[in-house]
């Protein structure tokens, strides 16, 4: 990790997940969107930590946070259950998958307060929790110099004007293919990346799994290839590990230029390759920046018109 890097702030879910494949299933795992991020964000810089669990969550996941040097200052532990998830994947690579399962739990009065010491947080990542609730946060950084946020379907279809308002206020958006497509109702790509910039953020990132992600501003675009994969055990986690990564590049740099960008999303794609080669968070925790380094610069190799290794 980068002891001179900046921390970053990430708000959003934790949560324990069960998973099914075809060929295997695991329940009570750690999940959410804030812990594949924390995991992998905390390969670079260090990690504040913003999020609420119950009474029965493990107490050897919150140790496997705190090792990685995460501050669960601001992990609320309320009476009750923690929000779980189940989910069923399918199909050749696993690319389908059914949610099975969803119990908010303690989640569903979810209120972001940020202990003081985070108010001066200069790098935010906002998880896809509930766009007023993202809101509700930035109005606690007045002094963040990059902010991030993700999304996803289901507060496109509910919560349309939040993020509008969500998206003038941001450096960054990360969507999907389908949510930029379902956002600004064109049908291809640059357009869609441009119609969620005549927003406000600086730069839109498309995510697009085994296919990459494309990073849009509004005179430029830049293409990340997904890092090859011989095996997929559980895709979740994977876009979250990625942002984990793409902010971590901009910590570790102090500031989220594109040309850090770029790199960080190179560094994303490491990351959400070694997410979805296991179960929950165990290939990330088993990871090391010699693996990180080894595979990114694998990964420079096979886009390499001159075939020399570097980055």
């Amino acid at each position: 990790m980068g002891d001179d890097a900046q921390p970053i702030l990430v708000v959003g879910s934790v949560a324990l997940d069960a998973v099914r494949t075809p060929t295997e299933s695991v329940s009570e795992v750690l999940g959410g969107a804030a812990s594949y991020f924390c995991l992998s964000a905390s390969m670079f810089a260090p990690v504040r930590l913003v999020a609420v669990v119950g009474e029965d969550f493990p107490v050897e996941h919150r140790r496997l946070l705190e090792t990685r040097r995460i501050d669960l200052a601001g992990l609320q532990v309320r009476p009750g259950k923690t929000f779980r998830w189940t989910a069923r994947y399918s199909g050749v690579r696993l690319e389908d998958r059914e949610t099975l399962e969803t119990q908010l739990n303690v989640f569903a009065d979810f209120h972001p307060v940020l202990p003081s010491a985070y108010r001066d947080s200069k790098i935010v990542f906002l998880a896809n929790i509930q766009p007023e609730l993202q809101l509700e946060v930035l109005e606690q950084v007045p002094e963040a110099d990059f902010i991030a946020c993700d999304t996803m379907k289901l507060w496109l279809d509910t919560a349309r004007p939040g993020l509008e308002r969500l998206f003038r206020r941001v450096d960054c958006v990360m969507v999907n293919d389908e949510e930029a497509v379902q956002f600004s109702g064109q049908r291809f790509l640059p357009a869609a990346a441009h119609g969620i910039l005549s927003y406000g953020p600086r730069v839109v990132i498309i995510k697009r799994g085994e296919n990459g992600s494309l990073l849009f501003t509004k005179d430029r675009v830049f293409l990340a290839p997904a890092h090859p994969l011989e095996t997929v055990r559980d895709p979740t986690g994977a876009g979250d590990a990625f942002a984990g990564a793409l902010l971590g590049a901009v910590a570790r740099a102090g500031h989220g230029g594109e040309d850090v960008l770029r790199r960080g999303m190179l560094y994303g794609s490491v990351l959400g390759s070694l997410a979805v080669e296991d179960f929950s968070v165990r290939r990330i925790m088993e990871a090391d920046m010699r693996d990180i380094e080894g595979r990114l610069s694998n990964l420079v190799d096979m886009i390499s018109l001159d075939g020399v290794r570097g980055l």
